[in-house]
């Protein structure tokens, strides 16, 4: 704290332009960067929110949870992904962190980060369970009435990341490989 003067003042020599929180806090939602105090819970796993792309080393050794990532990296599909909503603005309305999302009449998700951007209007990031349709235009809920959003994938609904490994062909009990016959006997 008591070199905060300094700093400020050195980057602003240096031609950084200073925003507040609100500017900040937009740029991070616009940017699709989660933060452990909103979009992670007891549940979460890094596939859901992309950090298997920017914070997950996969070669590492052993560390806790490893199975788990292990697992969901090698199959995909994990059972949450973060969005990111471009939010009706037309009624001046902004949900709440954990407003309720929903498709159809049935929950699929909440609201984590609310913002107002500059140039992208009211956006947010949201979780919603893997099995909503990365097209589908959700309502959520907010004072005044729900309002409409549209997403933007972040996280792939089936939860294929860039570097996972291809696939090996048919796996299965009694498929033979291509232009061998089925064995004649066992003995």
């Amino acid at each position: 704290r008591a070199e905060l003067a300094d700093a400020v003042a050195a980057r602003e020599a240096a031609g950084w332009r200073l925003v507040g929180t609100w500017a900040s806090e937009a740029a991070r939602v616009e940017a699709w960067r989660p933060r452990l105090a909103t979009e992670v819970d007891h549940r979460s796993i890094p596939h859901e929110t992309d950090w298997l792309r920017t914070a997950v080393h996969l070669h590492k050794g052993c560390y806790r949870g490893q199975e788990t990532i292990a697992r969901v990296h090698n199959l995909g599909r994990p059972p949450r992904r973060v969005v990111m909503l471009h939010l009706d603005g037309s009624g001046h309305l902004l949900p709440a962190p954990g407003a309720e999302i929903t498709l159809d009449g049935r929950a699929v998700g909440a609201v984590t980060s609310v913002a107002r951007h500059h140039e992208l209007g009211p956006i947010a990031l949201a979780v919603l369970k893997r099995s909503a349709p990365v097209d589908a235009e959700l309502l959520v809920d907010c004072d005044g009435g729900a309002i409409s959003a549209a997403q933007e994938v972040v996280v792939p609904g089936e939860g294929v990341s860039v570097d996972r490994p291809a696939a090996r062909g048919p796996v299965g009990r009694g498929v033979t490989p291509r232009g061998e016959g089925a064995p004649t006997s066992m003995l």
